[in-house]
């Protein structure tokens, strides 16, 4: 007994020995995995290395949870602590661990293969960080994984297609990284996944049918990837689903749901921004428990269903940008939780239904650009308290706006129904929307007059009433409204123009608000003066008088208006000298006063408006000599004093007007001879000295105007001959040097050719060509003697030209066929067939006679249509306005910019049309507009990421124009307006129309024509140059936009006397994140310490982009450079 006794406890002890001996040295392996991970880890405060000491047992180490039993270590969680470094491939000899969790930090390299052999893993979460590579493929067949986390990280290459077999996966979250390739069938042996995100990748293919398979299924996220193929029918057949959000890709076909489908527990439907066609379904009343449904940006036609009502629970419904056509249903006035309807920019047609007026709940209701909606608006809609902003602009709609008492609106804050076809009186009982922002009423028919209580509108920013049949109150000789408006201490643009008004400003002017920065009246029939309280609108930016009859001088108190940059006060009957006030306007732009009554000196003064661009003082009364100081005015781009009795010579000096484009001195007393200095004038396109008493010949410098189009000597007294150099200004479309005493033969080569004999008539003189009706030149004995040689030019000089040519160009091709390898990366451009010319006709035909409906936007120079050509490509047709001489410049311009630039971030060019009946550019679509419109349109949002994203685009782009091209390009109007968005919301650099190619020997070129106010550089036209220094501070400046959502001239900044640059730069250093755009997070997102990393960070570039001196701004190279790591370091948290 004894001895059984003894043995059972030595076979005891040797168990235990041996369990001891096995376990000692799997505790140490987990210690020295643990150490070999922390090796690679650091941290801002060296938390791991104070933690992980020697001192105590692994097991007690932060983050460290061991197994009570055999003290291995089970999970491995270190959040959240701004660890950097790599991750270990000793961590796969935690061959317990179930859960490691390293997320929000910033680790990078690739992710440890072993990891995914680790037999007893349940979670794996290292979401938020810096990780590269491709995912190890043995986590897509781990029997025990539950939950894979890597979203938020720098992932590359393609998902894993091999068969999948996760039987216990849950949760899958790969979204934001740069993942491609398919997703594979395999998914849907995953059958227990609840979350399948795989959102912000390049991943494309079909959607696998198999997705159907996975029957526990709550949210599926694909969207913003490269998918194409249809939806499938098996994915409505999952009754788990709760949210898809399959926007931003490229999924085609129609939506189709399944008579008795099982998706009733679907509460959102996304697929915006994608190429779905076909209808809405009919039977859509399946999905029952609906919230969002978003179709936007699609193909979709026919109608809205008129069973819609049946969606009960819906909240938002965004079906704009398609092509839904029909009436609308009336069955969605019943949907009673709706909050957000938003149809805008289709074919809907026929009356607003009144059963819209029982949407209790709706906040937003969008109809505009739908351009057939006729009839009246319905007056329930003006009763639905909860809206806050109405938009049926751009239809045609008649009739009265809604004047009932019982109008109650306490909630709206935008009234938008311009270009209608609206008719009667603005309702008094407007003044009701207590809370309204923006009442835009233009183009119309309205009559009457300017309510006199909408003073009532205390939060009132914008008014704008332009375009009517508004007129004064009758009897009244003042214009009463604007005693009311005195009220509206918020107000920022002001357009009452165009208007029948018929009165004269009040006194009460002066009590406006200081925070109005544009004041247009033009076309108003105002009478009398200009009151002496406008110096009190102190932020004003832009003031409109033109086209009135304002008598009087312009009052001195204008001087008060520091931050004004437009004062335009043509065509009226203004009087008086130009006062010294004028001169006072430091930061003024552009100054119009021609087409008066005013007379005297032009002050010597003048000269101190040292910002100024253009100046228009023609067809006035002003007499004696110009001032000295106008040809020290550096910036100056157009001057005009053409039609008045100016007298004197034109000194040497006015070859210091670098940057001049526009020259009009015609119809005055100048003599003397034209000075030669008028040759260093490069930028010139139109020179007019008619009407003048110039004497002397006409200067050989004239011959480097290589810019030159139009040129006008005529009714002078020069003498002498044509300089035959002038044949050489290639860009010379007109020529008048008609009536002056000049001789000699008439140059006949070059654009020579195309000129008749109106340019040439009055010089008794000259002789030349008989088509030109002047007599034959005499033929000398020198000139028969020369007809071996003519020959030797004509035929033999040709020939080897030609060869010689013929070799370059092909060493040309040879070279950039090298280099095209080189920067292939760089001249990424979608795949667009190219076209030849079209004609008239076809663009006729593409925009349907230029229908209304195809109208995508009008500009100054014209306007945008919406086409499809011959071959079914949509694309936007750019119709400039031949009335408009600048615009059809700019065209040539243009064409001779796009000719050679090729890069997926600049709009391409597909093919032009020039005609005399049309001058337009075929381009590419970009269905989402410009970034200007997603900055300021209230239905559109960009979150900090999506505008990270776009203002990288714009970098890429213009470090292409700027270095990567074979000659540099100046783009010179770099602006939101410029920046368009693709439907992947790709961001493209468009509008070249005042672009200058730089020599290759220069870096920098004079200035042609008026950049943007507010985004061009300091030095924009000091020297009379432009340089690539100048688009850096255009992108900064641009950058600041984006984040701050506030424009260059916005009214805070100006009442605070700075600049945008400065408003932003005071910021930084204090409060930075009230100064950037609230809407840069949605509501529940929070801001994070990574966020305002990475807003500091661009902040931070851009006040690098917009120093003050050129010299002192970085390159757009480095800028490009600087983003893609900021962007980096944003998706890695």
């Amino acid at each position: 007994m004894e001895k059984h006794i003894f043995l059972l406890i030595l076979l005891f002890l040797v168990q235990y020995y041996s369990v001891f001996i096995s376990a000692a040295p799997s505790n140490e392996t987990d210690q020295e995995a643990l150490l070999a991970f922390q090796n690679l880890v650091t941290s801002p405060s060296l938390f791991l290395a104070k933690n992980w000491t020697s001192n105590t047992s692994f097991c007690s180490w932060f983050g460290v949870t061991c197994s009570s039993r055999r003290q291995r270590v089970v999970a491995l969680t270190l959040p959240n602590l701004k660890l950097q470094g790599t991750i270990s491939p000793s961590l796969a000899n935690l061959s317990f661990l179930r859960e490691l969790n390293l997320g929000n930090n910033f680790f990078h390299g690739g992710i440890p293969y072993g990891l995914g052999n680790l037999p007893r893993l349940r979670v794996i979460d290292i979401q938020n960080n810096q990780l590269q590579g491709s995912i190890p493929r043995n986590l897509f067949q781990h029997q025990r994984v539950e939950k894979v986390s890597l979203a938020f990280n720098e992932l590359n290459g393609e998902m894993w297609n091999g068969p999948w077999y996760v039987p216990e996966l849950k949760v899958l979250d790969l979204m934001n990284n740069s993942l491609t390739g398919m997703i594979p069938p395999t998914v849907g042996n995953a059958t227990k996944l609840m979350n399948l995100s795989l959102s912000g990748n390049k991943i494309s293919g079909n959607i696998p049918k198999e997705i159907g398979n996975l029957s526990q299924l709550a949210v599926l996220s694909l969207y913003d990837n490269q998918l194409t193929g249809s939806i499938p029918a098996t994915m409505f057949k999952i009754s788990s689903l709760i949210a898809a959000a399959l926007g931003i890709n490229r999924l085609s076909g129609p939506l189709l749901l399944d008579e008795g489908n099982s998706l009733s527990n679907l509460e959102e439907l996304s697929i915006s921004y994608n190429l779905i066609s076909g209808y809405i379904p009919s039977n859509i009343c399946q999905l029952t428990e609906l919230r969002i449904l978003s179709i936007s940006f699609n193909n979709i036609a026919g109608e809205i269903p008129r069973n819609i009502g049946c969606l009960a629970k819906l909240e938002m419904f965004f079906i704009g940008f398609n092509k839904i056509n029909g009436v609308i249903p009336t069955s969605l006035g019943n949907i009673t939780a709706l909050q957000y309807l938003s149809c805008p920019n289709n074919h809907m047609e026929g009356l607003i239904p009144p059963e819209l007026g029982k949407l209790s709940n709706l906040r937003l209701l969008y109809f505009q650009e739908n351009y057939n909606l006729t009839g009246e608006i319905p007056e329930a809609i003006f009763n639905i308290s909860s809206l806050e902003t109405i938009f049926f602009s751009f239809n045609k709609l008649s009739g009265r706006i809604p004047a009932t008492t019982g109008l109650h609106l306490p909630n709206l804050q935008e009234l938008f129904l311009a270009q209608n076809q609206l008719e009667g009186e603005i309702p008094p009982y407007i003044t009701n929307a207590s809370k309204l922002e923006t009442l835009e009423l233009s183009g119309n028919y309205l009559r009457g007059s300017i309510p006199t209580n909408l003073g009532n509108l205390r939060g009132l920013k914008n008014l704008l009433l332009w375009g009517n049949q508004l007129v004064n109150e009758p009897g009244e000789h003042e214009l009463r409204f604007f005693n009311s408006l005195v009220d509206c201490r918020m107000l920022r643009y002001l357009y009452v123009g165009s208007n029948p008004l018929n009165g004269v400003l009040p006194d009460a002017i002066g009590n406006l608000s200081s925070t109005i920065e544009n004041f247009h009246m033009s076309d108003a029939h105002i009478n009398g003066l200009i009151p002496t309280g406008i110096g009190n609108i102190s932020g004003l930016l832009g003031l409109d008088f033109e086209e009135n009859n304002l008598t009087g001088s312009i009052p001195s108190e204008v001087s008060k208006l520091t931050q004004l940059q437009g004062l335009f006060l043509t065509k009226n009957k203004l009087q008086g000298h130009i006062v010294e006030a004028v001169c006072h306007l430091s930061n003024l732009v552009r100054l119009t006063l021609n087409d008066n009554e005013l007379f005297g000196l032009i002050p010597e003064c003048i000269g101190n408006l040292s910002m100024l661009q253009q100046l228009y003082v023609d067809s006035n009364n002003f007499s004696s000599k110009l001032p000295l100081s106008i040809w020290k005015m550096s910036r100056l781009l157009y001057l005009n004093i053409s039609e008045n009795s100016i007298e004197g010579e034109v000194p040497p000096d006015i070859g210091e007007l670098k940057a001049i484009v526009e020259l009009d001195f015609s119809s005055n007393h100048f003599w003397g001879m034209i000075p030669s200095e008028c040759g260093e004038l490069q930028n010139l396109k139109s020179l007019n000295l008619s009407n003048n008493s110039f004497s002397g010949p006409i200067p050989l410098s004239f011959a480097n105007l290589i810019g030159l189009e139009f040129l006008d000597l005529s009714f002078n007294a020069l003498s002498g001959t044509i300089p035959k150099s002038l044949e050489k200004l290639s860009h010379l479309i007109s020529i008048n040097v008609s009536f002056n005493d000049l001789e000699g033969e008439i140059p006949s080569g070059g654009v020579f050719a195309n000129f008749t004999s109106q340019s040439f008539l009055g010089n008794s003189g000259l002789c030349g060509m008989q088509v030109l009706g002047v007599p034959a030149c005499p033929i000398t004995n020198s000139g028969r003697q020369s007809n071996s040689k003519k020959l030797l030019l004509k035929v033999v000089i040709p020939v080897v030209i030609s060869s010689f040519l013929m070799f370059l160009l092909a060493s040309i091709w040879i070279v950039k066929r090298q280099k095209k390898g080189k920067s292939k990366d760089v001249e990424k451009v979608p795949e667009i067939k190219t076209h030849q010319l079209v004609s008239y006709h076809e663009i006729q035909r593409a925009t349907n006679n230029f229908d209304g409906s195809n109208l995508i936007g009008v500009g100054s120079s014209g306007s945008v249509y919406k086409g499809t050509l011959s071959s079914g490509i949509v694309v936007a047709m750019k119709v400039l306005d031949l009335q408009n001489e600048e615009a059809c410049k700019r065209f040539d311009t243009e064409c001779e910019v796009v000719r050679n630039v090729r890069h997926r971030n600049l709009v391409t060019v597909i093919t032009t049309c020039s005609s005399e009946h049309i001058r337009a550019f075929v381009l590419q679509y970009m269905s989402n507009g410009s970034l200007d419109n997603w900055l300021y349109r209230e239905e559109c949002h960009l979150n900090l990421l999506q505008r990270v994203t776009i203002m990288l685009d714009v970098a890429v782009a213009i470090e292409y124009l700027h270095h990567f091209h074979d000659t540099p390009i100046v783009h010179c109007d770099i602006k939101p307006a410029n920046v368009l968005l693709d439907e992947d919301m790709v961001a493209h650099v468009g509008d070249f129309g005042i672009s200058k190619i730089l020599a290759v020997s220069k870096s920098m070129a004079h200035t042609e024509t008026l950049g943007t106010l507010g985004y061009i550089a300091p030095e924009y036209g000091s020297e009379g140059i432009v340089s690539t220094s100048g688009d850096v501070y255009s992108y900064g400046i641009m950058l600041m936009e984006v984040l701050a959502k506030r424009r260059p001239a916005d009214e805070e900044i100006f009442n605070e006397n700075l600049g945008l640059r400065e408003w932003i730069k005071r910021a930084f250093s204090g409060t930075m994140m009230e100064a950037v755009d609230a809407n840069l997070f949605l509501e529940e997102e929070q801001v994070n310490s990574k966020s305002e990393i990475c807003i500091a960070s661009m902040i931070q570039l851009a006040l690098d982009c917009t120093n003050e001196r050129p010299e002192s701004r970085i390159a757009m190279k480095d800028v490009v450079k600087r983003l893609h790591k900021i962007k980096n370091t944003f998706l890695a948290t």
